[in-house]
């Protein structure tokens, strides 16, 4: 039986042979400067905040339609966050690179392209629109793949975030010798959330050197702590901060200090 990766990916490949025929985005180039999250991550002594702007999604639904990602994303980094994420994804976040595009303009900091990356002509229009990070997602490739895109991404300069859900998909992740380990507190198979999977993989990622990211399900401060016990140096927020009534507060109340313990 398929699952909803299984769906989205079957989509992103129809949706990358159109990528390769669009002659206008493949041209095109960002005259901004690059900006590092793993800069950011070797000097924190607070949680680093990467912000996320999404309208929908599949597990929620519409999340918040009517917002501009200039004026979202820049009230993001004016308020605390230390770098943003753009889903790109049009099928199932309705999502789109200009809103990247628009975010890049908006914003002097780094810039995540949150989509199901699966070909390396994705990474160069992410790149040519302005993002400074591209997303891996374990699950979405085979480990031949996943090696050949994160080298090509960092060829391009760019920062890779390795997301995994499961100690099978860390152990691959860190095979490649990535830095910056997102750890997706939903299983993108089944969609379901459990923040014990950053606390049960977080020893891992600590023992290896890597940053650790804990990704999706974190709504409350609670959360936050949690998973700052369990060891990340940063989270990324989506939906929380895209129905917050109070940015400024809440993502204040986030920038909580990080244990900082690793064998770095």
């Amino acid at each position: 039986m398929a699952t909803i990766l299984d769906t989205i990916i079957s989509e992103k490949k129809v949706e990358v042979e159109l990528l390769k025929k669009n002659t206008f985005l493949l041209n095109k180039k960002s005259p901004h400067p690059q900006y590092s999250i793993l800069s950011i991550l070797e000097k924190a002594e607070r949680l680093t905040i990467i912000a996320e702007f999404k309208r929908a999604s599949p597990s929620k639904g519409e999340i918040n339609s009517n917002v501009d990602p200039k004026d979202q994303t820049k009230a993001y980094i004016q308020y605390g966050a230390d770098a943003c994420s753009v889903l790109t994804d049009k099928r199932f976040f309705k999502g789109d690179f200009s809103d990247l595009e628009e975010a890049r303009d908006a914003i002097q900091a780094p810039i995540l392209c949150k989509d199901f990356v699966i070909d390396p002509v994705q990474i160069d229009i992410a790149k040519n629109v302005g993002a400074n990070i591209i997303l891996l997602i374990v699950a979405a490739m085979d480990e031949e793949k996943l090696n050949s895109l994160f080298q090509y991404a960092k060829a391009q300069n760019l920062d890779v975030l390795m997301e995994v859900h499961n100690e099978e998909e860390l152990e691959l992740a860190l095979k490649t010798g990535a830095k910056i380990i997102g750890i997706n507190n939903r299983d993108l198979k089944t969609f379901n959330v459990d923040l014990a999977v950053t606390e049960r993989l977080a020893p891992i990622v600590k023992q290896s050197g890597a940053y650790l990211i804990s990704e999706s399900g974190i709504q409350s401060l609670d959360d936050v702590k949690r998973v700052v016990a369990a060891g990340a140096d940063g989270i990324l927020v989506g939906e929380t901060l895209m129905k917050a009534q109070n940015i400024e507060e809440t993502l204040h109340g986030m920038k909580l200090p990080i244990n900082g313990v690793s064998n770095r």
